[in-house]
């Protein structure tokens, strides 16, 4: 029988929910658009509607800023991506490179010379649409193809007055995806980490002496809640409009041991993921607040979306944001434990 009572080992309290509450209501900037049907956002389940690029003059009105399935596969440990460049989509200003859709992404680069802000979306079966940054840096960004096989819908903008963008370069490409997982084992924008990564190091010592599945997601997520300590000061900067298209560094993280939201979801995240554990980076909303939390695999339990831990009878919701940020209570473990607390937008 697996060992799964290690995730038993959290304490819980409403008071420190409370303040967690209030400083991660607040960070859209980093974390996503609003919800379907709310008052100031923009419905994520509807498409855009575009105009052909002719000179850069065809604009849209984007979306606000993106900012928060599985058994056990057999697969390689720490999985990068790259841009091998034989299926490519180019102009003079950006390129998408499609080789590696059945490994469950694309990646962008920007090649010209700009001030202007520039975005990517990506639109799968699901038509709910995913929008990242793009930095004018010559680099490519990886975005995960998260709706799984089917149609996809990639764009590039360029920013031409406030929230208005130009479509510089589109691609319409069937995705056939070699596993089910294969968008949550590799890293991304959200979840950015490699071979030499400082969590990736600490991830293997932290399951150096697990045996199975379910004792390596209970390692790292242990150290997760026990080790960083929300960082109250930062939210409270994000919550003032600082750090806008806020991206974790997951080494940071780990190195300063202090994390908001966001950052406690990508960082076991990447832990996980540099494992060969399939996880799934969440953004959505906790009851009426903004929220980044994660759900991982089991070959025993399929996918734990709704998790925290395992009391010896019941799965709670897997949030190590919560589980870090409170002491004991039963509220809030009844809180976490209803999935329909839980409503998620976006898979990282």
């Amino acid at each position: 029988m697996y060992n799964i009572r290690k995730l038993t080992m959290l304490s819980l309290s409403i008071v420190i929910l409370f303040v967690f509450i209030s400083a991660c209501s607040l960070v859209d900037d980093f974390i996503g658009d609003k919800p379907p049907g709310s008052q100031n956002g923009t419905d994520v389940h509807k498409i855009p509607e575009t105009s052909e690029p002719s000179n850069g003059s065809s604009t849209i009105e984007l979306p606000p800023d993106d900012t928060p399935l599985i058994r056990e596969p057999a697969i390689p440990i720490v999985l990068i991506p790259s841009a091998p460049g034989d299926h490519v989509e180019k102009n003079s200003k950006a390129i998408i490179d499609y080789s590696n859709t059945a490994e469950g992404y694309v990646m962008v680069k920007w090649l010209a010379e700009t001030t202007k802000q520039l975005r990517a979306q990506i639109t799968g079966p699901s038509e709910v649409v995913y929008t990242y940054v793009i930095q004018p840096n010559n680099e490519f960004i990886v975005l995960p193809l998260s709706d799984g096989s089917g149609s996809y819908e990639i764009r590039v903008f360029e920013q031409t007055e406030e929230d208005r963008y130009a479509l510089v370069i589109s691609l319409i490409t069937n995705v056939s995806l070699y596993d089910e997982f294969a968008p949550f084992l590799r890293p991304n924008q959200y979840v950015n980490f490699s071979k030499d990564s400082a969590i990736v190091s600490k991830a293997a010592s932290l399951v150096s002496k697990e045996d199975n599945f379910i004792e390596k997601i209970a390692a790292i997520y242990d150290f997760v809640v026990n080790n960083i300590t929300y960082d109250t000061k930062f939210a409270e900067e994000v919550i003032a409009g600082g750090h806008k298209n806020y991206l974790p560094d997951l080494d940071d993280v780990l190195a300063r041991r202090y994390g908001i939201c966001l950052d406690y979801a990508a960082l076991m995240t990447g832990m996980l993921r540099s494992q060969g554990i399939p996880t799934k980076l969440v953004d959505g909303y906790a009851g009426e607040i903004r929220h980044a939390w994660i759900s991982v695999f089991s070959e025993e339990t399929g996918w734990i979306d709704q998790v925290i831990f395992f009391d010896g009878e019941t799965w709670m919701m897997m949030d190590p944001t919560f589980a870090a940020s409170a002491s004991s209570a039963s509220n809030l473990a009844a809180f976490i434990g209803d999935g329909s607390n839980y409503s998620a937008l976006f898979l990282r």
